[in-house]
């Protein structure tokens, strides 16, 4: 039962892609029990990022102005903000989420003979499919505020492959963590604010890059692979937002870094955790 991950990493992934349906249940599970004693279900889904969206919109839209306008002016500020907050919401959710994936578990993973990366990672698909369930609000937004649509609409594409490949990474790191030092969920509360506020959700990447601050901190923000992501979520409907090669570079790498190095760390802290838990 507390076997070691000695096996190849192939065969790991192999043996968690014949167990994708027991991230299905888990991910039926969870919306299940989320929603089960609410009266209007995933709805609540929605009420977050619009109750967000309207207070930085009346907070940077309104009081602001002009300075954080991005393509097309001031009234299509509504629709840049909700294109960036539902991609992070989907990131803020699996964050708090994913430290507990393993703790809040521990029987069921004591007893049950499947991958231990299901859980982190069904929770991570979860968060995506309460993503998908606002989609439709997006659109609406497309529509009344005349997002551009062309081409550069498919960058939501890499967006959500890019943002999938970093939070399935940064599950696996941390929720095996969490169960050796507790701490870390306490570091999540942390990490929430300061990664909404150093990536380019409520304001344009070009605010940065006019901001007089010295070019090598322009250059360290940009490194951020949120940058990108967000970037490419913008572009979809404002094709001026769109990165430049050298960022979608970097985006990548350090996406597929993340990935790499979770993967590698559960298996490496498998065993301990088992013990613990």
């Amino acid at each position: 039962m507390a076997e070691a991950m000695t096996g190849a990493p192939r065969s790991r992934v192999v043996d968690l892609w014949r167990h994708r349906s027991t991230v299905r249940v888990l991910v039926q599970r969870d919306l299940t029990i989320k929603y089960q004693q609410s009266a209007m279900g995933y709805l609540w889904s929605l009420v977050e990022p619009m109750a967000m969206a309207a207070i930085y919109w009346f907070v940077f839209g309104v009081l602001i102005g002009d300075r954080v306008a991005p393509e097309g002016g001031r009234e299509m500020y509504p629709l840049f903000l909700v294109s960036g907050l539902f991609a992070w919401l989907w990131i803020n959710s699996t964050i708090t989420e994913a430290t507990r994936a393993l703790t809040s578990q521990a029987q069921m993973i004591k007893t049950v003979r499947v991958p231990r990366e299901v859980y982190p990672i069904g929770r991570v698909v979860a968060r995506f499919a309460e993503y998908l369930a606002a989609f439709p609000v997006l659109i609406l937004f497309v529509v009344v505020f005349g997002g551009d649509v062309g081409w550069h609409t498919f960058s939501l594409l890499p967006a959500l492959l890019l943002q999938a490949a970093l939070l399935f990474g940064f599950a696996l790191l941390v929720a095996p963590l969490n169960v050796m030092m507790r701490d870390i969920e306490r570091m999540t509360r942390l990490l929430h604010r300061v990664l909404f506020y150093s990536s380019p959700i409520l304001y344009p990447l070009g605010l940065v890059e006019d901001s007089g601050l010295p070019g090598w901190v322009v250059r360290l923000y940009e490194l951020s692979p949120l940058v990108g992501i967000f970037q490419l979520h913008h572009a979809a409907w404002f094709p001026s937002e769109f990165p430049s090669a050298a960022m979608l570079a970097t985006t990548s790498v350090g996406c597929v870094g993340m990935l790499l190095l979770g993967w590698w760390s559960f298996r490496r802290l498998e065993p301990t955790v088992l013990k613990e838990l």
